[in-house]
């Protein structure tokens, strides 16, 4: 579990880390350098979860041995697949990373929900949905494995 306490906010409880693939994890389906080592970093902490329309076929090639779950989705409805997958898992105990139209709704319910803006770009809903916005993966998970940098991101006050 991972524990975060932000000033001025209420302590969350992180038990599962979702993150998307294509756009996310991935580029052009392979997975982004450094990826997999700090997903091995987290996995003692929170269970994580890939979810994704595997729109290049690639996820479950490019994830063989890395401790995660991964849930390929169909093609109809992805918002709501992924935001029911988080539901399953309990929405207060998640946090989400992603960048498509198709991880919106997961951003915006998730205790926390991180948008990527990288090759692949990101919609302007998800943006608007996220609670923090980060540039690289990489980045990303490394708010999860240095905590006071999410404490200086989201403090108020």
């Amino acid at each position: 579990m991972l524990c975060l306490d932000i000033p001025n906010k209420h302590k969350m409880l992180l038990e599962h880390l979702i993150l998307d693939f294509n756009g996310t994890i991935a580029t052009d389906g392979q997975l982004i350098p450094g990826v997999v080592q700090r997903i091995e970093e987290l996995s003692p902490q929170v269970t994580v979860h890939v979810i994704t329309a595997d729109t290049n076929a690639s996820a479950r090639s490019q994830l063989k041995g890395v401790p995660c779950t991964l849930k390929i989705i169909g093609s109809d409805k992805q918002d709501q697949a992924k935001l029911e997958y988080a539901q399953n898992l309990g929405l207060k105990k998640v946090l989400a990373v992603g960048n498509g139209c198709n991880d919106c709704l997961l951003l915006q319910k998730a205790a926390l929900g991180i948008c990527l803006i990288q090759r692949e770009g990101a919609s302007v809903q998800s943006l608007q949905a996220a609670d923090i916005v980060c540039v690289d993966i990489n980045d990303a998970l490394d708010l999860l494995l240095r905590p006071h940098r999410l404490k200086a991101t989201l403090r108020n006050g």
